[in-house]
């Protein structure tokens, strides 16, 4: 049984991914399971910041599909190209949306969401799917949850 240790409150928040990191390795090393190590890693991030929504949409032929998540009850399909989600997978390219209602052709999933960030993952140079983080705040991410969630999907191995 892992247990995710937290920070004290005052950590910043590159102190947490700092500890979260080998943490998140620590969790999914060993672990073959895709969809079990996608789960895991989304329910870390949500206990380790709060975010108000935290998943993964995995490719499948020509549209994102819902994996796992933690949060509300969020749109299942997107196609290529579509929103920040299907812009990130086609582009290749991590997005930080610092206002969703200013980003064309956003989705909206869920009226609580303001800002949002989208890491693409890959394998073999191929976008494979997509790390979504939501916030209910406006502004709340940067170039430090950008890099370090890179870090996070990096962690991610796909079969073959």
């Amino acid at each position: 049984m892992h247990h995710i240790e937290t920070n004290p409150a005052n950590a910043t928040k590159e102190e947490k991914y700092q500890s979260l990191l080998p943490q998140l390795k620590g969790l999914i090393s060993g672990e073959d399971d895709l969809i079990a190590n996608l789960a895991n890693i989304s329910s870390a991030l949500k206990e380790t910041f709060g975010f108000f929504w935290v998943g993964f949409y995995l490719v499948k032929e020509d549209q994102l599909v819902l994996g796992p998540f933690q949060g509300t009850v969020a749109c299942t399909r997107i196609k290529f190209g579509k929103g920040v989600c299907g812009t990130a997978w086609k582009e290749k390219q991590t997005i930080v949306v610092p206002n969703v209602d200013e980003f064309p052709g956003h989705i909206a999933c869920s009226s609580a969401s303001k800002s949002e960030i989208v890491v693409p993952i890959l394998h073999r140079e191929e976008a494979v799917g997509v790390l979504d983080i939501d916030s209910d705040s406006l502004n709340d991410f940067d170039s430090t949850d950008q890099y370090y969630l890179k870090k996070v999907v990096e962690l991610i191995a796909f079969p073959g």
